[in-house]
């Protein structure tokens, strides 16, 4: 009913930059906060970002000062902006919608994308 793709993820030099985005399909009336998760091979799932509807922010230690999330509601669009980059950044990039209402008013919980894989090497 709804779907989260995640397209941009790929391979860059430390120091570079990458700008995955996180587009959701289906019969949407309104997503009220998403998230971009990582997780590195054998390790556990980490929160990158979060972005609410009303366009708060909050990020991972991590992530201060190199990623910047954001989103377009008219697209059900959001993205992760990421800079300087480096190898421990390589993961697998998620993007989660702990709730979304449909044009149906029922709601759905906790859709994940399929991931996109970053991948930080010289």
């Amino acid at each position: 009913q709804v779907q989260l793709v995640e397209t941009g993820g790929g391979l860059v030099q430390p120091g570079g930059s990458l700008n995955l985005s996180c587009v959701a399909y289906g019969n949407i009336y309104n997503i009220y906060k998403t998230s971009w998760y990582r997780q590195a091979p054998g390790k556990q799932r980490d929160l990158v970002a979060t972005i609410t509807s009303g366009g708060s922010t909050d990020y991972a230690s991590f992530a201060k000062g190199r990623f910047t999330i954001s989103k377009d509601n008219t697209k059900n669009t959001m993205s992760l902006q990421m800079s300087n980059l480096k190898p421990e950044d390589t993961a697998v990039y998620y993007c989660n919608a702990p709730r979304i209402m449909t044009k149906s008013d029922t709601y759905l919980y906790d859709i994940w994308g399929q991931g996109t894989q970053v991948t930080v090497s010289s």
